[in-house]
């Protein structure tokens, strides 16, 4: 596999996510290690700090998946916030887990449940709340 792309994310994603983590069993969903990975490798900032091509928590990225000839648009969510409406994607969704801290243009390769690898490319960063002075979502 390829190296993977830098990542950042904000002191208050890092902190929401390492307490969602904490409080999931083990095993509670896949890419759960691959999460905690890309957490422990992240570079940390404050909010205000966060460049404004990054995509973080409540961030609405367009990105392709490889092998798809379609382009999603989704809201990066907490999984209290993920709804049917078929507009938001779970962080502990795999391509969830694998968008967060990407900035447009890079991409990741990131395990699918059952095996195997998916490789996922972010377009674009429409919206995100750090960019908009949005920092206590």
């Amino acid at each position: 596999m390829s190296k993977r792309p830098e990542i950042t994310i904000s002191t208050i994603d890092a902190e929401r996510l390492e307490a969602l983590l904490a409080s999931t069993p083990k095993a509670g969903f896949p890419g759960r290690a691959e999460l905690q990975a890309e957490l422990d490798r992240a570079n940390v900032v404050a909010p205000h700090e966060v460049p404004p091509t990054v995509v973080t928590m409540n961030s609405t990225v367009r990105f392709e998946v490889e092998g798809s000839s379609d382009s999603f648009e989704l809201t990066l969510v907490y999984p209290k916030d993920a709804d049917a409406s078929g507009k938001t994607i779970s962080i502990l969704a795999p391509v969830g887990g694998a968008l967060l801290g990407l900035a447009q243009g890079d991409e990741i390769a990131w395990p699918r449940p059952g095996g195997g690898m998916v490789r996922v490319r972010v377009k674009e960063v429409l919206y995100q709340p750090e960019r908009e002075g949005s920092y206590h979502r």
